[in-house]
Parts: C-alpha cells; structure tokens; sequence
C-alpha cells in the first residue's frame, strides 16, 4: 500500500530553548505537543494517533499519553536513533492510510546539554543489558565520532575526498545559521577555520561535528480530509522510506549508508527525481554524514560528493542544492541527539514559505527530509520522506 498522497503535515513545532536546566523531558514534549497542535488549528482531543522514540521518558508512550491527557487509538514507540521521527512521520502515513487514526502527533525531547553529556566521544558503557554486539565491540573503544570518522577516512581514501571539501558543509550550515535566532552558533565560519579547529577524531575536526542542543519538536500528521478543513498551507507526503544497515556478518563497507535504499524508494514512491528537489533536509551529525548521504540519495554520483559540496553548492540562494537552511545539526539544534525530527521542520518551512527570507528557496514545491540514527561506521537505521507543496 502506498502513502502517496494519503496524508499531510498540518502542524509543526520547534522549541526554542537549547539549554533546558528547569524543565523536564515530559514538559517539553508537551510544550512541543501543544505547540504543533495549535500550529494546525487542532487541539490534544483530536489526537488519536500518537508516536514518539527512545527519548520519552518512563515507558514511551503509556506514560507521554498519560502525562499529555490523550486518548489514541494508535500508538507506536519505534527507535531508530536520530532517524526515528523522519520514520515516524512515514509511519504516521501508514496508519493513517491504514484507517488506524486520523490525526498523528509525534513528539520529541531531549536535555543532553543540561545533563552534562560528552555525546560522541565517550565510549560505550557496559551498565545495563548489554547489546548483542558489545561483548565484540567494547574492547576496541567504539564511540560515535571515532566510527563515523572511519567513514570519513576511508572515504577520502577511495575517492581523494579532502578536508577542506567536508568543511564547506559546515561553511554552508553556518550562512544559514546566522538568521536564525535561536540557533546555538550563529557566527559564519570559512573553510579554513574549520580545518584548523582541534582534531577531534581524524580526519574529523571540532566544526565538522554537530552542536549538543536541549530542546524538542513535534509534528501532526492528518488524513486528507482532515486537512482540507484547516486554514494551514498543505503539505503532503508523496514517498517514505526505511532501512537499517548492519554489519552484516563482517562484510563491511564503510563508503555507502542507508540512504542508498531508502532514496530510490522513497523516489519511486513519490514519482519524482533528485533532481526535482527543490531543498533538502538532510541529517548532518557530521560533515561526512552530509557528504555520504547525498551521494547514496542520488543528488551525485558515488565518489563526486566532494564536489558536489564544494564552493557553496549548498548555500540557499548561490548554490544549486540549499540544504538545511535554518543551521542544522552542526550549527542550530540537535536536541536530544535525535535531529531527525528537525529536518522535517525546516522542509515544511520551505514548502510553507516560511523560512527565514534570507534562504527561502524560491517556488519551492518540493523537499526531502533524510534521518541517520546510530553509528554510520557500525550500524545505523536511515528514514527518507519526500513531501510537496500543494
């Protein structure tokens, strides 16, 4: 069964608060909650689907419905990392195709900042119940950074990528960063102080890795004739997708991502080309993320990311792919290291024509949101949705 064009986003929220040292997680949520509800025109009682990941606190969605006063007929608590609400919203989608609800919200929270949390660079703790792969993986040390920058070595080794490439990723996400006022870093940075910023895991510098953000965002997802009845600008959703690379018994290769399968489904579904992309959302916990991610959605070649992002090829309003026009991960906001959720909010803006004017893509009619959740080097769930402007 398809979703093309069986749902719309009718609201969104994002929290402006990076730092949340007096306020809890169930708080944000349903400040959140409210928030993207309002933004429709709807209010808590309409909600009969509700979806959230591993970052709601007790146990998912029994204690955030509880909290929030809903009452859903459908419920889904599916983590894949920072992928998770990209997939949530394909998953909305689907029950709500499926007649399973008719107004889907999805919210997310987190306070990592607030809690002192060295995310990336601390490894991976033997508390709790260990994971299938612990016992094999612990001992070489595995943390986030140092897994995604394998990726970035090896790909600079398979296809002469450089240092100052990734750094225009960066470069870019700053442009966009400076307009928005509740983005984490604001200033405009260059090529060279990116590469010239400490080394934190090689080849991978303190500026190529994202921001550590408190905060949260919430989406509602409608079926048709709910949204045909609000006053909001429509956005429908035309294609989703989901995948999860593994290790695959030890065949690894560390040059592609999940995004290689979720792309060309998500496009086939949707009936459109990378190249009928106006703007992108895409998922930037790293430089390399960006520049991986791209390649395997189709937007270049394998192996020609390099250049593809190089000399403001992402900047809104010089280059010929704007992609995260309100900063991103590696400048705005990463709340809860699940950033996934915010790459949704700004493909919306765009298509709404409410992104800051600066780098509001023109006639944009058509966007795509793409999520990374995990460890790109080791394993990693990838969610693609493709949405239009009607």
């Amino acid at each position: 069964m398809s979703i093309k064009g069986k749902a719309y986003i009718a609201g969104i929220y994002e929290h402006p608060t990076r730092l949340a040292k007096d306020i809890s997680l169930a708080q944000i949520h349903a400040q959140c909650a409210k928030g993207a509800l309002e933004d429709a025109g709807l209010t808590k009682d309409d909600v009969d689907g509700y979806f959230c990941a591993g970052d709601a606190p007790g146990l998912g969605p029994m204690s955030m419905v509880e909290y929030m006063g809903l009452k859903p007929r459908h419920v889904d608590s599916t983590d894949t990392g920072g992928s998770s609400y990209v997939l949530h919203v394909g998953h909305a989608a689907e029950a709500i195709a499926a007649g399973k609800c008719k107004v889907a919200l999805i919210t997310l929270a987190g306070r990592p900042r607030a809690e002192g949390m060295a995310t990336g660079t601390v490894p991976r703790s033997r508390g709790g119940t260990p994971t299938p792969d612990e016992p094999f993986e612990f001992p070489y040390g595995p943390t986030v950074v140092n897994m995604y920058a394998m990726c970035a070595m090896r790909h600079m080794y398979e296809y002469g990528t450089t240092s100052e490439q990734l750094a225009w990723i960066k470069v870019a996400a700053s442009h966009h960063a400076q307009y928005n006022p509740h983005a984490l870093l604001k200033d405009v940075v260059t090529v060279e102080e990116v590469v010239n910023s400490p080394m934190i895991s090689d080849p991978l510098h303190r500026l190529d890795c994202c921001v550590i953000t408190d905060g949260g965002g919430a989406i509602v997802v409608v079926a048709p004739e709910i949204a045909a009845k609000l006053k909001r600008p429509k956005v429908k959703l035309l294609g989703a997708s989901e995948f999860v690379k593994t290790q695959m018994g030890g065949k690894v290769d560390l040059t592609y991502s999940g995004a290689r399968f979720t792309g060309a489904a998500a496009f086939a579904e949707a009936g459109v080309k990378p190249a009928d992309i106006k703007y992108a959302s895409i998922y930037d916990s790293f430089t390399i993320t960006v520049l991986m991610q791209l390649e395997d959605l189709g937007f270049c070649e394998k192996g020609k990311g390099g250049a593809f992002v190089a000399d403001g090829n992402l900047i809104a309003g010089t280059g010929k792919l704007p992609f995260n026009t309100d900063g991103g991960g590696l400048c705005s906001n990463h709340p809860g290291n699940r950033g996934g959720l915010t790459k949704v909010l700004e493909a919306v803006r765009q298509l709404r024509g409410e992104a800051h004017p600066k780098v509001q893509v023109p006639n944009c009619n058509l966007a795509i949101a793409h999520g990374t959740g995990g460890s790109l080097g080791l394993r990693h769930g990838s969610a693609t949705v493709i949405l239009e402007r009607e």
